[in-house]
């Protein structure tokens, strides 16, 4: 399957994500913020528009909505990312 130019997008922001957030990362967990937009992106990506698994960033081992579905919680074999909204 190739992926749609939304899925694209998703993916790229997810890629960004998971280089960024080792750089903020305090006891295995991190919290990386998206515009409003971008974070809609990868929820679109990752919930919504079925992406196989095999377009997502191979370190993503598990992907859940949190927080009243407003938090996207990415499990990393290093981390437990939240994606957030600012």
């Amino acid at each position: 399957m190739d992926p749609t130019l939304h899925q694209k997008q998703g993916i790229n922001h997810l890629k960004r994500v998971l280089s960024y957030a080792p750089m903020v990362a305090e006891n295995g967990r991190a919290e990386v913020f998206l515009t409003q937009e971008d974070w809609f992106v990868v929820a679109d990506t990752l919930f919504r528009m079925h992406t196989p698994r095999e377009l997502l960033p191979p370190e993503i081992q598990e992907y859940r909505l949190t927080d009243e579905n407003r938090v996207i919680e990415l499990v990393t074999p290093e981390l437990t990312i939240e994606v957030k909204m600012f």
